[in-house]
């Protein structure tokens, strides 16, 4: 396929130069370690895999929040996304979480999703709060906007850390009313809400960066429903 790369380089959105999130490791509750690290725009296609059958789960939602999180690993990929970074979770290499976002500028950050392929091991929340603390601590921004799509993520994201409702602020995800994460929210919550050390030991490092591996569609779906098939 020809591509007019001039227009291209008018279409691709201008980027801010993003600190790099430091891997960490953490120790799930079934003892299993779970190394988080920043996802590299190549990584998309493996992520994109992982993420697709999640379009055919409605329970918790999982439909709709792998669809927009589908499209936003796509935009990213296709450079239509401002300031987009990807966090994974892994255990041997498997991934088991999702995490994705952007900076909207040097002082506000945009939460996107967060999937959890493993449940029952809070993954979710130790990704989450992952992103939490990129944007926090690494990137140095005063406030991150958040917004939930479904009862758990609303229980997990506003009710665990007090978020602070936004009246008349617009998330970018939509209609659904929009809360924010502050620094001294963020520190606040920070100890009990905020798992992992660093640095991560190169055997588990190289094992998590050698490769990103998905299980198929029928673990997946089994991992997240609980159930065989979906």
């Amino acid at each position: 396929m020809a591509v007019d790369m001039d227009l291209e380089a008018l279409l691709r959105a201008p980027a801010i130069e993003m600190a790099e999130y430091p891997p960490k490791m953490i120790t799930l509750a079934n003892g299993k370690k779970m190394i988080v690290r920043q996802a590299d725009i190549k990584d998309v296609p493996v992520l994109l895999q992982a993420v697709r059958p999640t379009l055919e789960i409605p329970r918790d939602y999982y439909d709709i929040v792998g669809a927009r999180l589908y499209a936003e690993l796509l935009g990213w990929y296709r450079h239509r996304v401002r300031n987009e970074y990807c966090l994974v979770g892994q255990i041997e290499g498997y991934l088991v979480g999702i995490v994705n976002g952007r900076m909207v500028d040097k002082d506000i950050g945009m939460s996107y999703h967060t999937l959890a392929i493993d449940r029952g091991l809070r993954v979710g929340s130790h990704l989450f709060a992952a992103k939490m603390e990129y944007h926090i601590e690494i990137l140095g921004q005063q406030e991150v906007w958040i917004t939930a799509e479904s009862p758990i993520g609303f229980r997990r994201w506003m009710i665990e850390y007090g978020l602070i409702k936004q009246e008349g602020v617009q998330h970018e995800l939509g209609g659904a009313s929009s809360y924010k994460l502050t620094r001294d929210l963020y520190f606040e919550t920070k100890p009990r809400l905020v798992a992992g050390k660093r640095p991560v030991s190169k055997r588990f490092l190289d094992e998590a960066m050698d490769k990103i591996m998905v299980a198929d569609e029928d673990a997946i779906s089994e991992k997240i429903c609980g159930v065989k098939g979906r």
